[in-house]
Formats: structure tokens, C-alpha cells, sequence
């Protein structure tokens, strides 16, 4: 048989989720850029403070309950690792390592893991606690508005 053969290409998975991942989070970064000090932003208010009372008016999707992340531990979330180290104190970063890209898949013990090379990052403020990585996980913006944890 003669002609041209089509060359298949492989792209590893972790790539393609590292790379869909990150475009997310770039959208969803962007596109609720805005901050409203009525509500809590997580980097600079306790809990309960500003918005609890329902005062507040974040414009965000609402992406998690308070109730759904565990005190000492945090949940995944599309792009965003939110954690809550200490009761009614959550914290939200990138869901992407800054190692190699890969998605990050748990917290435990007290820091976000990621499988790919085993780096692990603190979940009270995303810096490396072991690498490969070197670089902390970027902070995402959320709000808290009673128990709704919102992108801000």
C-alpha cells in the first residue's frame, strides 16, 4: 500500500488537565476580578465578619457551603482547593501545582498534595512544604456570605 500514513500524537492526560484547568481558573479569575469589603474576603476578615450578617453583596457563583469543608482540611473544587485551617477561617488557592502543572487531588495532614512528583503545599497559606515545587500556590479569590463560599 503506498500513499501517506497520518502520524498519531499522544498528549499526556495531565496536560490536557493542567492546561483546561488552568484556562478555567484564568476565566474565572478575570471574569470576577471586583472586590465588594461588605464581603469576606478570605484573605483579610475572620469569618463571621462583614458579610454573615447577609449584608454583603459578592456577585460571585456560589461554589461550596462553609459546611462542606472540613475544619484542618479543605475540599477540591473545580480549580480552586479551598481549606479551612481553623474553625470559620477558609482559604482558597490555585488547584494547579506549580511544579509541572499537574492537578493537585487531596489535603491531608495539613497540606494540598499533589500526585504527580509528590509536592505538598501548606493549606493555611499555599507555601511548598516539600517539592519538587518551589513556587506557593497562587491565592484564589473567594468570599464567604453566611454559609455560602463564593469566587469574588
Amino acid at each position: 500500500m503506498t500513499g501517506t500514513q497520518g502520524t498519531a500524537r499522544t498528549v499526556a492526560r495531565r496536560t490536557v488537565v493542567a492546561a483546561v484547568g488552568g484556562a478555567g481558573l484564568s476565566v474565572a479569575l478575570t471574569a470576577c476580578g471586583g472586590s465588594d469589603d461588605s464581603a469576606q474576603s478570605v484573605s483579610d476578615k475572620p469569618a463571621g465578619e462583614g458579610a454573615a450578617s447577609g449584608g454583603g453583596t459578592g456577585g460571585g457563583t456560589v461554589i461550596a457551603k462553609t459546611t462542606d469543608i472540613p475544619e484542618g482540611g479543605g475540599k477540591i473544587v473545580g480549580d480552586v482547593v479551598i481549606t479551612q485551617p481553623v474553625a470559620g477561617e477558609f482559604k482558597a488557592f490555585s488547584s494547579k501545582c506549580t511544579h509541572q502543572g499537574c492537578a493537585v487531588t487531596g489535603i491531608a495532614d495539613g497540606t494540598i498534595n499533589c500526585p504527580c512528583h509528590n509536592s505538598r503545599f501548606d493549606a493555611t497559606d499555599g507555601s511548598v512544604k516539600a517539592g519538587p515545587a518551589t513556587k506557593p500556590l497562587p491565592p484564589a479569590a473567594i468570599t464567604v456570605e453566611g454559609d455560602s463560599i463564593k469566587l469574588a
